[in-house]
């Protein structure tokens, strides 16, 4: 059978683009807040009316994660969802990377299993899509975090931007892109500032973006990992390659 050129290019973009979102939920156990965090995901793609699928990873959970996010699928058979489990830890970066490979989505979006994100922060940010290849959002005014992590996180992005040469509000959020960026433009890292090093490589490369504040919650149960040893090395790495493309940029711009 004889296929032209431009009906193999149509059936490609329509592979590629087949749903609008793909939504990444990382779990590390999430046993307290997962199924929030699903019923929430669902109820404002249905309102946007979008197409969407919902990519759970599980990162060697020992807690009952795993058997919820299974008796979900199986009471929601409508549902485009798949569930991932990691027996070893990979890490957020790795694991996000590794979504947007396996997903379908023309757009892709991290939602926290932590239940940490509102519905109408969400809303915000993916009703933004398609004003430009990034929608970065931030908190300002409207944290609700503790005193320490608030100040922890503006240290951090003072340090982003001071060595990146950029001027964004918040790194580390729920940011929408569109999926082809990710594996095109991604990063090597899999600890907790990947977000950062990436956004730097895109911004680097020209990409469009806006920013949009929302409001948070701290998360209802468990503890943060953010502050582990593991991944205050990831983050040391991370910042010490923002630094060298600002160096190697400075030296040979495009």
């Amino acid at each position: 059978m004889n296929v032209s050129l431009g009906e193999l290019e149509k059936k490609r973009q329509d592979i590629e683009n087949l749903i609008d979102i793909t939504f990444f939920i990382p779990c590390l156990n999430e046993e307290y807040s997962i199924i929030a965090t699903l019923d929430k995901l669902v109820a404002v793609a249905e309102e946007l009316k979008l197409t969407f699928e919902l990519l759970i990873y599980n990162d060697g959970s020992t807690d009952h994660t795993k058997m919820l996010v299974e008796n979900y699928a199986k009471e929601h058979q409508g549902l485009f969802l798949r569930l991932i489990n990691n027996e070893k830890r990979k890490g957020l970066g790795y694991n996000y990377i590794d979504g947007a490979f396996v997903g379908f989505g023309k757009y892709y979006m991290m939602v926290c299993g932590d239940n940490s994100e509102t519905a109408d922060s969400l809303r915000e940010i993916i009703q933004r899509r398609g004003t430009a290849d990034i929608v970065i959002p931030y908190f300002g005014e409207l944290d609700t975090r503790n005193v320490f992590r608030r100040n922890l996180s503006k240290l951090f992005t003072f340090i982003v931007n001071s060595i990146g040469g950029h001027h964004i509000k918040y790194y580390n959020g729920t940011v929408l892109h569109e999926r082809f960026n990710i594996m095109r433009w991604h990063p090597s890292s899999s600890g907790f500032a990947y977000q950062a090093e990436m956004l730097v490589i895109m911004l680097g490369e020209r990409k469009t973006y806006c920013e949009v504040q929302v409001a948070n919650r701290d998360r209802e149960k468990g503890i943060s990992r953010a502050f582990h040893l593991q991944n205050i090395f990831s983050v040391t790495h991370s910042l010490f390659q923002i630094l060298c493309r600002r160096i190697r940029r400075e030296i040979w711009p495009l």
